[in-house]
């Protein structure tokens, strides 16, 4: 996996939705690509710090969700049918965070404007 995943222990988003959210976002955004593989379980557990069992669940959603598949011989690789995000809506995602951060806005309270707007 050629992308960065990192977690923060702070949050009060558990780790293993960190990751999750993490991968479907580099998949969205055509970072990861289907066939892409992802790291062994062990080896990302090591890199972010934390049990593997923590990044086994993550994969375990992700592959629930149809992002990525577990492969007997070539691990976990993201999904065929795991298209990213529709090209106007990436456009228009990175058109917004770019305004956002011209803005002066912070991550949070650029994401707070978009959780409201999907309220309505």
């Amino acid at each position: 996996m050629s992308v960065h995943v990192e977690v923060d222990m702070t949050s009060g988003v558990p780790v293993y939705e960190q990751v999750r959210t993490q991968v479907v976002a580099h998949v969205a955004a055509g970072r990861l690509r289907p066939g892409d593989r992802l790291p062994t379980i062990r080896a990302l557990a090591t890199d972010l710090g934390v049990a593997p069992g923590t990044v086994a669940r993550a994969f375990r959603e992700l592959e629930l969700a149809g992002v990525v598949v577990t492969r007997r011989r070539s691990g976990t690789v993201v999904a065929d049918d795991a298209a990213p995000a529709h090209v106007t809506a990436r456009h228009a995602a990175t058109a917004y965070v770019r305004a956002a951060r011209a803005a002066g806005l912070t991550p949070d309270e650029t994401l707070d404007l978009v959780r409201g707007a999907l309220l309505t």
